[in-house]
This record gives C-alpha cells, sequence and structure tokens, in this order.
C-alpha cells in the first residue's frame, strides 16, 4: 500500500486492478433507472475533473491548497469532485447540503472556497449571500440549467482529462487535503485539518484489523452523509483504497434501504445507532440483511436494546466504533478486542495509543491494541466504581497515531502537542481487559453538590424504561447544589409513561443526586446528520 501518497491515488490503483469492477452503485427509483460506474470510469472522470479545477487557476493561499467546496448529497458527483480535487492538488471543503445560507456564508466564507460544486437548491442559497464571499469565483451545477452567474458541472468535468492525469501526486503526505467542519455543538463549527497522511494511515490501520471492515469484493452500503467524515473516509476513502463496490443511498428510509440492501447483495453496513433502531422494528429483518457480513456502528453511543433486538432478529452482532473528525475519524473498534462486549467501543486500533487522564492532569491508563499497558512504576488500581464494571475511573481519552489531524484550521491551533497527543474531550473508562466504555464528553460533565454525573449514564437508564423512546440529559442551575439534571424524553410510541413513573424507575437505578430533578416530555430532539442530540438547543430552551 506504499504506492498511496495523495488518497486520490487510490482510485487510479483500482481502476488498474480491477478496472470493469463496480466501483459506485445508484439504486433504481421512481422514474429512474440504476446506474452503475467501474472503476475505470471513475478515474477517468476524476482525471476530467481534476483538469478543469487545475484549469480555473484558484490563487493560493498561504501553505495550504485553493480549496473546493462541495455541496452535494450522496451521488456519483460527489465522488467525481472529491478525489478529482485531490487528484488537481487542491483542497477539498466538503458542506452538508442542508445548510441554511447563514451556516453556508460561515463555512465557505472561512474555508475561503473559491470554487463550489452544487446542487441547485444549494447554490441558490450560496447566491443569496455571494456578496458576502468575495473569494468564492466559480459556481457549477450539478443539474443541465443554469442561473445567473453559475456553470454546469458537466462542463467542467469535459476539461482535457491529460491536466488531470499530470496532477495526481502533486500533493500527498502532510499536504493539506480536506477540510472537514466539526458539528459545532458546543460554538461556531471548525474546520479539521486533515492531511493525505492522516487520511491514508487510518486504511492502513483499520486494514490491519481481523477481520478487515472492509476487503475487496465487498459491497458497503454509503448511506451516511459523504460530507462527514464517517462516510468520507470510513465509507467513500474504504472503496477506492480496497476497490470495493459502494452502494450509494441519498435519503434514508429503513424500509427502502433495507431492499436496497437486500437486492444489491451489500455485505458491509456502515451506520448510526438511529439506523439500526429503524431498522430493528421492520419485519423480517433478518432475511433482508442475510448478505451482510459485518455490522459496524459509530458516531453515537449504540443503544443496547437495539443492538440485541438487531442480534435476535438477524443473528448478525453489531461492532461498535469511537472516532471523530480530527483523528479521519477511527480511533477504536470492538473489532480490536479478542471478545467483543455490549457496551464496550473495544480497543485503540493498530499504530494508534489512548491515554485516560483525571481532571486534575494525571493519568490513569494508557491503552494500545493489546489492551492496558502497565508501566513498570505505574501503580495501576481498578476502581469497582466504573459503571458497575470492575475498570480504572473515568478519564479523558487523549489520543496519539498518525491518523491525528493538522489542527483546525487555518493555523493548527488545537492540534496534538509536541509528543503527538490530543485531548478528545471525550471521557471513557477500561475495564480490567482493557477495553474501553465512553462515559461521556468532558464538557456536559453535571457537578451535583460536588459530585459528577455523566450524562450517558442516566440517558441509558431512562432509555431502558419500556416507555421511553430516546432521552437526553442536561445541566440545570441550582441554587442549593450548584447544577441539577434536566431531562428531555420522547415518549415511545404508543406509551402513555408519566413523570412520576420515571421518577419512580430513575430511583431504583441510579444514586439520589443522579437523578433528575425536571423531567420535560417533548416530541422529539435535535440530532445533527449522524444522529447527535444536539444539547446546546436543549439548554436554549
Amino acid at each position: 500500500m506504499s504506492d498511496i501518497h495523495n488518497l486520490a491515488d487510490a482510485v487510479r490503483r483500482a481502476a488498474s486492478t480491477s478496472p470493469d469492477a463496480p466501483a459506485l452503485v445508484v439504486p433504481a427509483d421512481a422514474g429512474t433507472a440504476e446506474r452503475v460506474i467501474t472503476w475505470s470510469e471513475l478515474d477517468a472522470r476524476v482525471d476530467a475533473v481534476a483538469a478543469g479545477l487545475a484549469g480555473l487557476g484558484l490563487p493560493q493561499d498561504g501553505e495550504a491548497g485553493p480549496r473546493v467546496a462541495i455541496g452535494l448529497p450522496n451521488v456519483p458527483e460527489f465522488a467525481f469532485a472529491f478525489f478529482g480535487a485531490l487528484r488537481a492538488g487542491l483542497v477539498a471543503v466538503p458542506v452538508n447540503p442542508g445548510y441554511t445560507p447563514r451556516e453556508l456564508r460561515q463555512q465557505l466564507g472561512d474555508s475561503r472556497a473559491g470554487a463550489i460544486v452544487a446542487t441547485p437548491e444549494v447554490a441558490q442559497r450560496v447566491a443569496s449571500v455571494r456578496a458576502e464571499l468575495p473569494a468564492l469565483r466559480h459556481v457549477y451545477l450539478t443539474s443541465d440549467e443554469t442561473v445567473d452567474d453559475t456553470h454546469r458541472f458537466a462542463e467542467l468535468s469535459g476539461a482535457d482529462a491529460s491536466a488531470g492525469a499530470t496532477a495526481s501526486g502533486a500533493t500527498g503526505g502532510e499536504d493539506l487535503a480536506v477540510l472537514v467542519y466539526t458539528s459545532g455543538t458546543a460554538g461556531v463549527p471548525k474546520g479539521a485539518m486533515l492531511s493525505h497522511r492522516a487520511l491514508i494511515a487510518n486504511h492502513r490501520q483499520l486494514a490491519a484489523v481481523e477481520p478487515p471492515i472492509v476487503r475487496p469484493g465487498d459491497v458497503v452500503l454509503l448511506a451516511l452523509p459523504l460530507f462527514h467524515a464517517f462516510g468520507l473516509n470510513s465509507g467513500l476513502g474504504a472503496i477506492a483504497w480496497h476497490g470495493a463496490c459502494g452502494v450509494l443511498v441519498d435519503s434514508f428510509d429503513p424500509r427502502a434501504t433495507l431492499a436496497v440492501i437486500s437486492r444489491h447483495q451489500v455485505s458491509v453496513l456502515a451506520a448510526v445507532p438511529q439506523m439500526y433502531a429503524a431498522w430493528v422494528a421492520v419485519p423480517d429483518l433478518g432475511e433482508r440483511v442475510a448478505s451482510v457480513r459485518l455490522a459496524v456502528s459509530g458516531a453515537a453511543p449504540l443503544d443496547l436494546a437495539a443492538a440485541r433486538r438487531f442480534l435476535e432478529a438477524t443473528s448478525k452482532p453489531i461492532f461498535e466504533g469511537y472516532g471523530l473528525t480530527e483523528t479521519s475519524p477511527v480511533v477504536a473498534t470492538a473489532l480490536a478486542s479478542p471478545v467483543p462486549k455490549a457496551g464496550s467501543i473495544g480497543r485503540p486500533i493498530p499504530e494508534v495509543e489512548v491515554r485516560l487522564v483525571s481532571v486534575d492532569g494525571a493519568e490513569i491508563a494508557r491503552i494500545g491494541p493489546a489492551g492496558v499497558v502497565f508501566e513498570d512504576d505505574y501503580d495501576y488500581d481498578f476502581d469497582d466504581d466504573a459503571g458497575g464494571v470492575p475498570g480504572t475511573d473515568p478519564g479523558e481519552i487523549v489520543v496519539r497515531g498518525p491518523n491525528l489531524f493538522s489542527g483546525y484550521w487555518p493555523d493548527g491551533q488545537g492540534g496534538p502537542d509536541s509528543d503527538g497527543w490530543w485531548p478528545t474531550g471525550d471521557v471513557a473508562y477500561a475495564d480490567v481487559d482493557g477495553d474501553l466504555f465512553l462515559v461521556d464528553r468532558l464538557g456536559e460533565l453535571i457537578i451535583v453538590s460536588g459530585f459528577n454525573v455523566y450524562p450517558h449514564e442516566v440517558e441509558l437508564v431512562m432509555a431502558a424504561h419500556p416507555g421511553v423512546a430516546e432521552a437526553a440529559v442536561v445541566p440545570v442551575p441550582d441554587p442549593t447544589t450548584g447544577q441539577a439534571v434536566r431531562a428531555y424524553v420522547v415518549r415511545a410510541a404508543e406509551a402513555a409513561v408519566s413523570e412520576e413513573q420515571l421518577r419512580e424507575h430513575c430511583a431504583r437505578n441510579l444514586a439520589r443526586f443522579k437523578c433528575p430533578t425536571v423531567i420535560e416530555f417533548v416530541p422529539e430532539l435535535p440530532h445533527t446528520a449522524t444522529g447527535k442530540v444536539v444539547k446546546g438547543a436543549l439548554g436554549q430552551r
């Protein structure tokens, strides 16, 4: 795999190895036929887009290459634009096509993107704020019709491919490849600077896990949004790295997506917990996913009840993983553990080290792919109070590995320290075997009368009640205890659970200081594109 220095080179390799094999499949829909793009076809389109982008003469801005934004859903044109930008030596900036004009203005303005490839709907929103985006010179639409000062993407991708071929490999290694903006739940989104080195390292690391998540010949469901690091590198990037096939799904509907899985014999499911929770409610689930070899979950904590129902219905376990945008994205997976455990994110993947650090900066433990790493002079004691499982005290996850980002755009602030370590802001504990269990986000810790309350623990207890579909916990000021616990609850379908019933349920399962003082029933909780609850929006209620 050492021949890959620019992630777009993986497309070239797949086209050379398996030119006629399918790279991307767009399932047939109402009024549209199935679309299949082979690796040779994809490589040729990437060449053409690279040539077209290189011919725009976008100005260099500092050490980073010119930025090209991609405001597209899960369609083949996303892959053309993404790999084309990388092959041209430019920086790709995926943006959420559902963003409002304000959000587009913030992200395009911050990245100083010189061009964007977008749907007509996204382009229309961009047009309303374009006067505030002086760096944006070119807008390309994926439709046949253009409006105002826009151009057809087909024209860009129809350029002389020879120019794109010469651009291949012009950048790589430590050069910036992608700016992926974080969800911004704690403030304004920040652009994580992911180099070719970081993106490629994560594929090399995951390929060393047994069994590998993706193998040549696999058919991978690409239903996760490609503008998110999970869908982008663990999905689109993975099929290119392994020469596999990706089945693109733009809009998630549980029944329709299961039909796609069955019809196209999908072998790998990479999904978020909310997708699994929706699938387990569909009859004949086992028959519909009979072709699946491996099911993995990430981006948010996996609901244990949904995981159990999925296993019962399909005889296939869901392997939970953990990662962040800043780690390209995978840090740990249950596949790296000798025996996967319910609720565990497993162990770090090869070449990744994890430290658990207390709030006062003391090191609690070091964990590698082999489990807990003991130091000769380190006094290591397990605490039986860590979530009811013998293990360490909870501590912040601090990571080191070649898949880490280069800091936040534009100056690299907030990146790994001089020794390569980066604090994630997530809290976990390790059990006696060295398997990791997520507890919560460090910034979401609630302190009640001096006692630590981890919202995720309270949420798990509340979600275990049969009348609860989902719960989210946030802190609220309290004149007596400093902070108190407030819970927002979505009732399960046709359930009539009362506040008093939930209070009694919590009292049976939680210490008194952890129990919510306020319980509010809501019709739904706000989520990011990958299913995380946006607690900042709840706090504003």
